[in-house]
């Protein structure tokens, strides 16, 4: 998992290093961007359903930052997301420059399981099975 810090419009930080213990799937989307914004509710629908087993990061690419992602989060009633700002889009270059939404899996260690570029139905059974290969073995 890459060692970025993040903040959200009320200065809160959080280090994508310090979520190691916990699979996370880190998306990263911005305001003007169709399909981020379709993918939204559902990735809090995700973050609602597996709370406590996968933790849902959001990371907002839009350049101005608060002025974008504040009002976005303010017309939207998101139980389970936060606005994590990276207004110098560093985790975008991270990834390749990467287009978005990008989504990307870590299992708890931190390693990478997978990357998807565009959209997806985070509903849908397929994007379970996909989760499901960082989550721990039961057994």
């Amino acid at each position: 998992m890459p060692d970025f810090r993040f903040t959200d419009p009320a200065g809160k930080v959080l280090e994508l290093k310090a979520l190691r213990g916990t699979p996370v799937l880190l998306n990263l989307w911005a305001t003007w961007c169709a399909p981020c914004v379709t993918e939204m509710p559902m990735l809090d629908q995700l973050a609602g359903r597996m709370k406590g087993r996968l933790r849902v990061v959001t990371v907002s690419q839009d350049m101005e930052g608060e002025k974008a992602v504040a009002p976005f989060f303010a017309a939207r009633t998101f139980a389970h997301l936060e606005p994590w700002l990276d207004p110098e889009s560093e985790l975008a270059f991270h990834f390749g420059g990467a287009n978005l939404p990008m989504s990307v899996l870590y299992d708890a260690s931190g390693r990478e399981v997978w990357r998807l570029a565009g959209d997806f139905d985070w509903t849908s059974t397929e994007a379970t099975r996909l989760i499901d290969l960082a989550m721990p073995d039961p057994g």
